[in-house]
């Protein structure tokens, strides 16, 4: 995630070049190089030109515009929690005591030390402020954290936790058409 220094600092560098580019910008080959790229982001560049029709050079400067236009953020491995042996997941509701900005500030910077948080966001529409992800080994790990660290956090006034069955779907892909 992008701090609010970096965010301007980025701005800043490139004020000098124009706006940067949204989706309507995009042609049908760039929509075809995310849509493989999000499928598999370790396909070498030759791999990856070949399966949208261009050659190496041309593909890989339109990845590297990609990036450098912020459509692709960062490539990652995903990995199986379970054979990790994170075999809990918790989606929990945070209230807080104090709508301001140093509160939510001062929260989201605790939150972010946490490994066991692999998503969280300011939500509206509930009770709750934030909705957070969690994945721990077990219930006596969940514990810990929820006991331990959660309910610690200056400002935490409600915490509400539902636990994950069973995954109906699981997509990182994000629609592009």
């Amino acid at each position: 995630m992008v701090n609010n220094y970096e965010f301007a600092f980025f701005r800043a560098k490139y004020a000098n070049i124009g706006d940067m580019l949204d989706i309507n910008d995009l042609d049908r080959t760039d929509l075809r190089l995310l849509a493989e790229l999000q499928k598999d982001a370790s396909l070498s560049n030759l791999e990856l030109a070949d399966k949208v029709g261009l050659s190496p050079t041309p593909c890989a400067r339109r990845v590297k515009r990609l990036v450098t236009e912020g459509f692709i953020e960062r490539q990652v491995a995903i990995l199986n929690p379970e054979k990790l042996g994170y075999d809990l997941t918790a989606h929990v509701s945070i209230s807080m005591d104090r709508h301001t900005p140093d509160r939510f500030e001062s929260f989201e910077a605790e939150i972010a030390t946490y490994d066991e948080v692999i998503d969280c966001s300011v939500v509206t529409g509930q009770s709750a402020d934030y909705l957070i992800r969690v994945v721990v080994k077990d219930m006596k790990h969940f514990e810990a954290v929820l006991l331990g660290k959660l309910t610690r956090i200056p400002g935490v006034t409600g915490v509400h936790s539902s636990f994950v069955l069973r995954k109906v779907i699981n997509r990182t892909e994000i629609p592009l058409g």
